[in-house]
C-alpha cells in the first residue's frame, strides 16, 4: 500500500468513529495542557520572587551588632556590641572576598518642606548603597563621592516621600529640612516593589550622604556618636560568598574582642542564602507540578491503549479482509500506528495551542508582587510533547501487534459468529 494511500485510509477509519477519536485527542490534549500550564505557574512564582528580591538588593549580607554568647579573651559573654564608623574601612582591607563593606544609619527624624512635613525615616551610608540595594533614580542623582567627602548636605527622596513632602509641587532643587539642617534634594527615587525589609521600605525614606548624618543625625546615648546601625557586605563573586562572611566575622571579633564563631555577636541576614532557600522551595514546586503533569500524561497513554484494543475488537473482521486480501503483518501494525501519530500529532499541538493562549491571556492581567504570570518554557512544552508521544506510541504498540496476529479465517468467522 502506498503512504498516500495508508494516510487517505487512516483519516477515512478516524473520521469514521468520531466520538472514539474526539474523547481520546481531548485525553491527550489535556494532558498537555495540564503540565504546561503547571510548570508555567511554576515558573512564574520562581521569576516573580526573584524579581521583588533583586528590588531590594543581589546577594547582600546585613550584619547587626548583638551581644556575645561566648567568653573570648577574658571578657564574659553578655557584652553588647557596637559598630563603629570606622569599621568598615578595616573591615574591607582584612576582607579581600568582599567588594563592599558599607556603614548604614536611619532613624526617624521631622522633615518638612515648604508644603509639608512628617516624620520620615532617613538613612544615611555610601554612593554604593544604591547600587547593592537596588535603588532606582527617577530624576537627579544619588548622593555621589564628593558629597560624601564634603558631608554636603544634599537629599534623594523616596518616590513616597516625595508625594508627602512635596505632593504635586517640583522637588528638585528645593530646600528640605531634615530636624535643625537644611538639605538641598538633588534626586528623586523611581517607586519599586520590596519585598522585605530591615527597617522601612525604601520609597518612603530620605537618603543623605553618611558623613552628614554622622555629623549631624548622630546615634544618642546609650550609644557612642560615632556608633553604626549595621553593615552592608557584598561578596567579590558568588563564588566568594562563604569566604567572603567568613572574612567579615574573622575581622569584626579582631576589632570587637568577640569569638568569630559566636552569631549571636554579629547575626547576618544573608539574602543569598534566603534566595536558595526559596529557589529550592519554587524548583521542589515546580517539580511536583510536573511529575503531577507527567502522571496525566501516562493516564491519557492508557486511555490511548484502551481505546485502541477496542478498536483492534471493533475492527476485527476489517482487519481480516485486509489480511485475506495481501495486506502484510507490516502494513497492518503501520496503520495503527499512523492512527496514534495522527491522534497525538493533532492534538498535541492544540493542547500546546491552548495552553500558550491561556498563557497569553492570563499575562494580560495584573499579577500579584510575588508572581510573574504563567510563563511556560519551549524545554517544558518539548518535554511534554515528547513524554507525550513516547507514552501514546508505547501505548499503541500492543494493540498495534494484536491487530497484526489477527487470523483472516478467524477474525471472519469471529465477525460473523457476532
Amino acid at each position: 500500500m502506498l503512504l498516500s494511500d495508508l494516510v487517505q485510509d487512516t483519516l477515512t477509519t478516524l473520521a469514521h468513529y468520531k466520538l472514539r477519536t474526539f474523547l481520546t485527542m481531548f485525553g491527550i490534549a489535556w494532558g498537555i495542557v495540564s503540565i504546561t500550564l503547571m510548570v508555567a505557574a511554576g515558573e512564574g512564582l520562581r521569576v516573580g520572587q526573584q524579581k521583588v528580591a533583586e528590588n531590594f538588593g543581589k546577594d547582600i549580607m546585613i550584619v547587626f551588632a548583638g551581644q556575645t554568647s561566648l567568653q573570648t579573651g577574658g571578657k564574659r559573654a553578655g557584652r553588647r556590641l557596637q559598630w563603629t564608623a570606622e569599621d568598615p574601612a578595616i573591615v574591607q582591607a582584612q576582607s579581600p572576598s568582599c567588594s563592599n563593606v558599607l556603614p548604614e544609619l536611619g532613624q526617624s527624624s521631622m522633615v518638612r518642606s515648604a508644603y509639608n512635613s512628617g516624620s520620615i525615616l532617613v538613612t544615611a551610608s555610601y554612593p554604593p548603597f544604591a547600587d547593592i540595594r537596588s535603588i532606582p533614580v527617577a530624576t537627579g542623582r544619588y548622593p555621589s563621592w564628593e558629597d560624601e567627602r564634603d558631608a554636603r548636605r544634599v537629599a534623594f527622596l523616596g518616590s513616597d516621600a516625595a508625594k508627602q513632602l512635596f505632593g504635586t509641587h517640583e522637588a528638585m532643587g528645593e530646600t528640605i529640612r531634615v530636624g535643625d539642617f537644611p538639605f538641598t534634594v538633588i534626586g528623586i527615587m523611581r517607586s519599586k516593589d520590596q519585598d522585605s525589609s530591615y527597617d522601612g521600605r525604601d520609597v518612603s525614606k530620605v537618603f543623605i550622604p553618611f558623613s552628614a548624618a554622622l555629623r549631624d543625625l548622630p546615634n544618642r546615648p546609650p550609644w557612642r556618636p560615632n556608633s553604626v546601625d549595621r553593615l552592608l557586605v557584598t561578596p567579590r563573586s558568588v563564588e566568594l560568598h562563604d569566604r567572603c562572611k567568613a572574612e567579615l566575622r574573622y575581622s569584626l571579633g579582631l576589632q570587637h574582642d568577640f569569638d568569630p564563631r559566636d552569631e549571636e555577636a554579629a547575626h547576618i541576614w544573608d539574602t543569598a542564602e534566603e534566595a536558595k532557600a526559596f529557589r529550592t522551595m519554587t524548583d521542589g514546586m515546580k517539580y511536583f507540578l510536573g511529575a503531577v503533569g507527567i502522571a496525566t500524561l501516562f493516564i491519557g497513554g492508557i486511555g490511548v491503549m484502551n481505546v485502541m484494543l477496542v478498536a483492534v475488537r471493533e475492527r476485527t473482521r476489517e482487519i481480516g479482509v485486509r489480511k485475506a486480501l495481501g495486506a502484510t503483518r507490516r502494513t497492518i501494525v503501520r496503520q495503527f500506528f499512523l492512527e496514534t501519530l495522527v491522534v497525538v500529532g493533532v492534538s498535541g499541538g492544540a493542547g500546546l495551542g491552548i495552553a500558550y493562549t491561556i498563557c497569553l491571556l492570563v499575562n494580560l492581567l495584573p499579577m500579584p508582587q510575588f508572581f510573574a504570570g504563567l510563563l511556560p518554557t519551549w524545554s517544558s512544552a518539548f518535554l511534554a510533547f515528547a513524554l507525550l508521544g513516547s507514552v501514546a506510541l508505547g501505548a499503541a504498540l500492543y494493540p498495534a501487534r494484536k491487530a497484526a496476529s489477527v487470523d483472516p479465517i478467524e477474525a471472519l468467522r469471529f465477525e460473523a459468529g457476532g
